[in-house]
């Protein structure tokens, strides 16, 4: 199963971007999908998360009502829409997908998916 992540980049403070994470070699629609944070010298979070039927779950301190994750089955990616980017949101952004009854694997200090992709790296400036 392979996963890569698009979209990031160096932005202004305020404004948006949005990552892509596109998924191959699954059956896309029974993937349970996350994105992750990697902040320079702290540990990997889990941000946001979209389940098979399309709920999802948001790590509120950190999100704060500015992202919205989505999925497109049919082209097997999943989105991260990021608005109102601040300084501390800069970091690696990193995709992970599992799927029901999957064992959770580690990627550096990243935990809670099956499957990871290697990233991609956000930078806001203030």
């Amino acid at each position: 199963v392979q996963l890569v992540e698009s979209g990031g980049g160096s932005v202004s403070a305020g404004r948006s971007l949005r990552l892509s994470c596109t998924v191959n070699g699954y059956a896309f629609e029974k993937l349970r999908l996350a994105w992750y944070r990697q902040s320079p010298g702290l540990d990997c979070t889990d941000i946001a998360k979209i389940f098979t039927g399309g709920d999802t779950w948001y790590r509120t301190y950190v999100v704060q009502g500015r992202f919205a994750i989505s999925r497109d089955d049919s082209r097997s990616t999943v989105y991260l829409q990021m608005n109102d980017l601040r300084p501390e949101d800069s970091g690696i952004y990193r995709c992970g997908a599992d799927f029901f009854g999957s064992q959770y694997t580690t990627s550096g200090t990243c935990t809670g998916s099956t499957y990871w992709g290697k990233g991609t790296t956000v930078t806001i400036s203030s």
